[in-house]
């Protein structure tokens, strides 16, 4: 038996759950999210908790098993309090400013990169910290990454944009020759 899937989804106040069509819908004060149910699990609802079990015992059964107990366990989270992610963007002249729905990044090249903003993700920008929000992870440490790889951190200066609690492993620079 997984040990992820073998644990009971705990439903908050305010959050419905709903099977329908092959999907699992997910209502709660934040909004909605859908994600898709497997047709070897079975679905228990029950008043506060979503039990998730195997109707065989399938190489596909189990391997989904803890998989789509985490997704529905993340849509849950999700709806109910949400998700964010902090990039910190480190070196001298980089910026960051939140405009609408676009974020704005100067980062040492000759013009300012723009990203566009998925619809669900909200972003804040506070001095050199870019806090990104919704309820979807995937969509909030997916839009972190893409804005991320626009200036990964280097090793010698710890220069370009990490997470908020990073470790960089930092390099020492070469040293001049003495001969």
């Amino acid at each position: 038996m997984s040990r992820i899937g073998k644990i009971p989804v705990h439903l908050p106040r305010g959050v419905e759950v709903a099977l329908e069509d092959g999907v699992i819908r997910v209502k709660g004060p934040k909004g909605s999210l859908v994600t898709p149910a497997d047709e070897n699990l079975n679905y228990e609802f029950r008043a506060d908790e979503v039990v998730i079990t195997r109707k065989n015992e399938s190489r596909i059964a189990r391997a989904r098993h803890g998989l789509r107990r985490t997704l529905l366990a993340g849509c849950i989270e999700g709806v109910d309090k949400g998700f964010s992610k902090t990039l910190e963007i480190i070196g001298v002249g980089y910026r960051v400013a939140v405009k609408g729905r676009t974020v704005e990044l100067a980062l040492g090249f000759s013009h300012p990169v723009l990203v566009d903003l998925p619809q669900g993700i909200d972003a804040k920008a506070e001095g050199q910290k870019l806090t990104l929000s919704g309820i979807s992870k995937e969509q909030v440490g997916e839009t972190a990454a893409r804005i991320r790889r626009l200036r990964k951190p280097e090793p010698y200066k710890g220069k370009g944009i990490r997470y908020e609690n990073e470790q960089i492993r930092r390099k020492v620079g070469k040293s001049g020759s003495k001969k």
